[in-house]
């Protein structure tokens, strides 16, 4: 029983060594591309796994072939207001939706989930005419309106409050304790794994945006770093120098990936907070 335990085990490590091996190779090929001179790189004609005179001259030249450095501004400018309201717009709603009592509540909180049923790209383009109309085009309260929201990030941070007891917030109210108050004081310390998840979470929604930023915006300006990379391909730059694109990606995926590595178990352990009731 226990060389047949062993055996699972020896198994089942081989095959997650594997599949890490087959997640991780992509990011290692891009940063290995990426410190590959352009002679070097077109000289292959069998990829070579490893290079031993590395260098980074592809990194000043993909910030200076566009202006990859404002893309960067601009996308950081973007992430950080964005993720900032809508965090001042789904706590309250999650806590209204969670404790306060009103008539119809349970009603509008199921019609609220029906529109997790309805696919983004259905109101993309009322969006679209709604931010054109309203003058918002090119400017980053255009990007920024139609995301400062989120059903599921409401829906989650919801489940995550109602596992607190009741009997908390009503020992807050006898003491005189406003919701605000024990809102901030109360609620959000005990759920705070779930409330730096969705943080997280909403940033690499940010940081990853394409189709909104790409439709809304066509002033240089006002690019995300996900219009640069575009632009960098249209413009004949990332096809001819591939190592040159290789870095400009590198620069944009490394502060997603350092930002997953560092809150990686505040994560976890948010996503199963979110998912356990009692």
């Amino acid at each position: 029983m226990k060389k047949k335990k062993y055996v699972v085990t020896v198994l089942v490590y081989v095959l997650l060594s594997v599949w890490a091996v087959l997640v991780i190779f992509p990011f290692y090929w891009m940063l290995l591309t990426s410190v590959k001179s352009y002679g070097s790189y077109s000289s292959e004609y069998i990829p070579q796994f490893f290079t031993l005179t590395p260098t980074l001259e592809n990194y000043t030249e993909a910030f200076t072939a566009v202006p990859l450095a404002q893309y960067f501004l601009n996308t950081l400018i973007f992430t950080v207001i964005t993720t900032a309201l809508m965090l001042v717009v789904i706590v309250p709603a999650a806590f209204a939706f969670s404790r306060m009592q009103f008539r119809g509540r349970n009603a509008l909180f199921t019609l609220y989930l029906a529109l997790m049923m309805i696919p983004n790209e259905l109101v993309i383009i009322t969006n679209f005419q709604t931010i054109t109309d309203m003058g918002m085009r090119n400017t980053f309260s255009g990007l920024i309106l139609p995301s400062v929201t989120s059903v599921f990030y409401i829906y989650l941070l919801k489940e995550n409050f109602e596992q607190i007891p009741d009997e908390l917030y009503k020992a807050a109210k006898v003491d005189g304790t406003s919701d605000f108050r024990y809102l901030t004081k109360v609620m959000l310390p005990i759920c705070k794994p779930t409330v730096v998840t969705i943080v997280i979470l909403k940033i690499i929604e940010c940081w990853n945006s394409y189709v909104w930023p790409r439709l809304i915006t066509d002033d240089k300006a006002y690019y995300l770093v996900s219009n640069g990379i575009q632009e960098i391909r249209e413009n004949g730059f990332g096809r001819e120098n591939i190592p040159a694109m290789m870095a400009a990606v590198v620069v944009i995926s490394l502060p997603l990936i350092v930002l997953f590595i560092i809150f990686r178990k505040k994560i976890m352990e948010g996503v199963s907070r979110g998912g356990t009731k009692g």
